[in-house]
């Protein structure tokens, strides 16, 4: 048996074509993979098949092929994040002192910047192929095809819009959309015609080396991706290889990108938080870290809940109530620094430049001002969560942090295990990802030792259960000739795509699951 899409080119041709490109022509639809109706599903592959993949000359080439296409997604991505990071210093630094505010911009001031930055994502959603990406409240989106080069320009304009205009969503959704695009793209040009298998392993590389860039540890990005996409067995190896070149890659341009211009990485990328050392975990931590896990989780259903009915509200609606809700999100941020006495910029971006201040200025928050800053910025998350386009990801780990920072104030429960147990609830319960929200809690309170690691697996775990148990929907009799369809708890977290969220339910978990090495006789 020998390893289909990595075979010799006289044998894959003559193997028929398995799949169908189906093409949707409305705006926002891309292209799906999918075996035609009624097909037999590829046979597991062996870890022997496997091994003779891996050490054949073409899987060699895959992985040179990926290797180039990591240095070209990990510029592209550096340029988007740097872009991304001007256009706030200018917006929010610059030109108010420009025009004569010296001493930051005045209250006021988000509400101008914030229309544009709906008029300008809802035209991206409304008008441009793509429908400006995924849709937040929908998860992180690491499933369906890669977008096409006409899709990626509303997409990216859409996310630099929202992200760079100081909207409540992170990077990570668009970087994915890029890293897969432009690794899809490097192949699609070829001439010759490239198995979709194959396809899929580079746009999966490229978004392994996107992702990269935000943290400062690769092995995050892989995490991340691979739990998402469910990709496990012998075919694991085949897809997890090239995309650890990729994203180490991905990692080393970002390193020598700022030192070749000077520019700082911690700009963009978020890496571990200054905290107390915690030699050991007590029983007090231990009961308390319970209970933080399940009110972490009830809030973030609230919040994912509202980002799904204003996504249901604003539908096709995008280019008259995105600046509407620009507006809301402005007045949401002015309201809190009148009442908090804070920055109106605690409440806008996606508090992935504000996190580390926000840990190391613990002492200067009071109680009532960190239960304000969840209450404005979890409001204005849930708005964009359902109506601009980003990631889901920061604004959660930055909410979790202040809801830790809150905890630390109960009897007998320190500020480092509460604050990595609620970086890492905050995480699984908008993921719906355990492994990737123990790694992501574990690696940013890193540097305080090892003590807080049993909690934060116990608070995600529990996050995760109370999650599943709010999420599981009311049960409707069924017909008996009819079968109700298997739901994977990690659906949500993979519902991405470029625009329908009930198409995207009907993938499979990932189209990842199927690359690399069908088998045939």
């Amino acid at each position: 048996m020998s390893p289909r899409g990595l075979q010799p080119r006289e044998q894959a041709d003559a193997q028929p074509d398995t799949t169908t490109n189906r093409r949707n022509d409305a705006a926002g639809e891309a292209r799906i993979l999918t075996m035609p109706e009624g097909a037999a599903a590829p046979p597991p592959l062996s870890a022997e098949q496997a091994g003779a993949t891996m050490r054949s000359k073409r899987y060699v080439v895959l992985l040179a092929i990926c290797a180039v296409v990591g240095v070209v997604v990990s510029l592209a991505a550096w340029g988007f994040l740097e872009l991304i990071h001007q256009i706030q210093q200018e917006v929010f630094t610059h030109l108010p002192h420009a025009l004569g505010y010296s001493h930051g911009p005045p209250k006021w001031w988000p509400l101008p910047v914030l229309a544009l930055g709906g008029v300008v994502t809802g035209f991206a959603i409304a008008r441009l192929p793509g429908s400006g990406g995924h849709i937040p409240a929908d998860g992180l989106a690491s499933g369906g095809p890669p977008p096409r080069p006409t899709e990626l320009t509303g997409i990216m304009l859409a996310a630099i819009a929202t992200i760079g205009l100081g909207l409540v969503l992170g990077p990570e959704a668009p970087l994915i959309a890029l890293g897969s695009g432009l690794g899809a793209l490097a192949l699609s040009s070829s001439r010759r015609d490239v198995p979709s298998e194959v396809v899929t392993v580079v746009a999966a590389a490229g978004a392994f080396a996107a992702l990269s860039l935000i943290f400062e540890s690769p092995l995050i990005a892989a995490v991340v991706l691979i739990e998402a996409t469910g990709i496990g067995g012998a075919r694991l190896p085949l897809v997890l290889l090239p995309g650890l070149m990729a994203a180490g890659i991905g990692s080393l341009i970002s390193v020598g990108m700022g030192s070749f211009t000077g520019l700082s990485t911690s700009a963009y990328a978020l890496g571990t938080l200054q905290l107390p050392v915690l030699a050991r975990p007590t029983v007090a931590e231990f009961g308390w870290t319970i209970a933080l896990a399940i009110v972490v989780a009830i809030l973030t259903r609230i919040v994912m809940q509202a980002g799904r009915r204003t996504h249901a509200l604003v539908s096709h609606r995008e280019l008259t109530l995105l600046p509407v809700i620009g507006l809301i999100v402005a007045g949401l941020a002015i309201a809190f620094s009148q009442a908090a006495g804070k920055s109106f910029q605690e409440v806008l971006f996606s508090g992935q430049d504000q996190l580390p201040g926000l840990i190391a200025q613990a002492g200067t928050w009071s109680l009532s001002a960190l239960a304000l800053l969840i209450v404005f910025k979890g409001l204005a998350y849930a708005l964009c969560l359902g109506s601009f386009r980003g990631g889901p990801t920061f604004p959660a780990l930055f909410l979790g942090a202040a809801g830790g920072i809150m905890a630390s104030h109960l009897a007998g429960f320190s500020i480092t295990p509460a604050v990595a147990v609620a970086l890492g609830a905050a995480t699984v319960a908008v993921l719906r990802l355990p492994l990737t929200g123990v790694v992501i809690a574990a690696l940013l309170t890193s540097k305080s030792g090892l003590g807080a690691e049993p909690l934060v697996i116990v608070g995600v775990v529990v996050s995760y259960l109370v999650t599943l148990l709010l999420s599981t929907p009311r049960r409707k009799p069924t017909p008996a000739t009819e079968t109700p369809a298997a739901v994977s708890p990690s659906e949500p977290a993979v519902a991405g795509g470029n625009g329908d969220s009930a198409r995207a339910a009907r993938r499979p978990p990932a189209a990842l699951q199927d690359c690399g090495v069908e088998t045939s006789t």
